[in-house]
């Protein structure tokens, strides 16, 4: 029976506990609170999980992504292929830099970028590809960067949602951030699967790209200041060139730190709760679960539900009546060009997005989310047929 009688499901909700608030006491405690030696575990703790040879940390992903961008040399009159249908940061990054984002439409199944629209959006002015992993749904990137090396072109991966995700390389399983592209940038917002608070990391193998990041995230400071700290004689630093201030925290690490290790057990009661929804939508006509391909595990940042013509109840219909019963949703991912920042610069024809934006509803999912929860959830969707 649906009731209003009880708590709110929220959409999402951070895992964050004790051991995470004594890491954070344990850095405030230490006098040392913004970017220091607890970072620096953060950064080697990540390389190591994702298996990528370096990994920079700064204040949040949209740092992460420009940094990407800006130090692959990015500038006025530039243009990156990239898609609409991605949370506005996305295209913003490439704004900052002067430059023009590009899209093209997305694999209505997916949600990721279609491979085959790649090339035709390519220009002489182009100077990055720039995919996104789609709430933890790893892209098609074998055939991303088939396209991106006949074009001689850098690929930036935003894996912002896509932190535990895995992608299929030959016979081999690899994680997302290895990374498969020039860089992979991820967001460690609260709604994404470790959070600091907020944060982002820079992936690649690169020790140029890597050395250039952490230089230009801190003010292009020459010195880095456990360096000059640590000194045995006084150190002067200078700024060769002009920075960011995209520091990462101590007490956001320590934190991070903690959220890394729990990060096993969390993916798995992630996709646990998200092959329960899959099992169960599959009863419920006009309601289809995310689509896997052979080559993706994905890591179910979110769950995207497409409502279609043979459910009764329209998309935003289903949303409002979740919303009665105390059930949070949200709607599919927004469109960059159907917002006032960017529709002057069209006109876009990108129907795959604009449909997956006004047919999708995400559906609660996190970590200490329970069974019961989970059935009330599917017995809503289920009231309407």
């Amino acid at each position: 029976m649906l009731t209003t009688e009880r708590p709110t499901i929220p959409i999402a909700k951070p895992e964050l506990g004790e051991e995470e608030a004594a890491a954070a006491r344990d850095a405030i405690l230490s006098g040392w609170v913004t970017q220091g030696p607890r970072v620096t575990a953060f950064e080697e703790a990540f390389g190591h999980y994702v298996g990528a040879a370096h990994a920079c940390a700064v204040s949040n992903c949209t740092t992460a992504l420009h940094l990407a961008l800006h130090v692959l040399g990015v500038g006025p009159g530039d243009e990156v292929v990239t898609v609409s249908h991605s949370f506005i940061a996305t295209a913003n990054v490439v704004r900052y830099c002067g430059a023009t984002p590009v899209f093209v439409d997305v694999d209505p199944r997916t949600f990721n970028i279609d491979p085959a629209q790649i090339e035709a959006a390519i220009t002489p002015r182009t100077k990055a590809i720039m995919p996104v992993h789609q709430m933890g749904m790893p892209c098609d990137m074998a055939a991303v960067l088939a396209v991106a090396e006949r074009h001689g072109l850098p690929v930036v991966e935003d894996a912002a949602c896509a932190i535990g995700s895995e992608m299929k390389v030959g016979e081999r399983w690899e994680r997302i951030g290895r990374p498969h592209g020039a860089v992979a940038c991820f967001s460690f917002h609260p709604r994404k699967i470790v959070t600091t608070g907020d944060g982002g990391m820079l992936t690649t193998s690169d020790p140029k790209l890597d050395a250039k990041f952490r230089l230009l995230r801190q003010h292009a400071m020459s010195v880095p200041d456990t360096t000059r700290h640590a000194a045995k004689t006084v150190i002067f630093e200078e700024y060769p060139e002009v920075g960011f201030n995209y520091r990462m925290t101590d007490i956001q690490a320590a934190v991070g730190s903690v959220q890394l290790r729990r990060l096993p057990g969390i993916l798995a009661r992630r996709i646990e709760l998200a092959e329960r929804y899959t099992r169960e939508l599959a009863t419920i006509p006009g309601l289809v679960p995310p689509h896997v391909p052979d080559f993706a595990r994905p890591n179910y940042q979110s769950y995207p539900v497409r409502v279609t013509a043979d459910y009764p109840l329209t998309r935003d219909e289903l949303m409002n009546r979740l919303l009665a019963a105390k059930v949070s949703t949200r709607r599919g991912i927004m469109n960059a060009h159907q917002e006032a920042a960017y529709a002057a610069a069209g006109p876009y024809r990108l129907p795959a997005s604009e449909a997956a934006r006004d047919t999708t509803v995400l559906l609660p999912l996190y970590h200490s989310m329970s069974d019961a929860d989970q059935d009330y959830v599917i017995e809503c969707l289920r009231g309407a047929v």
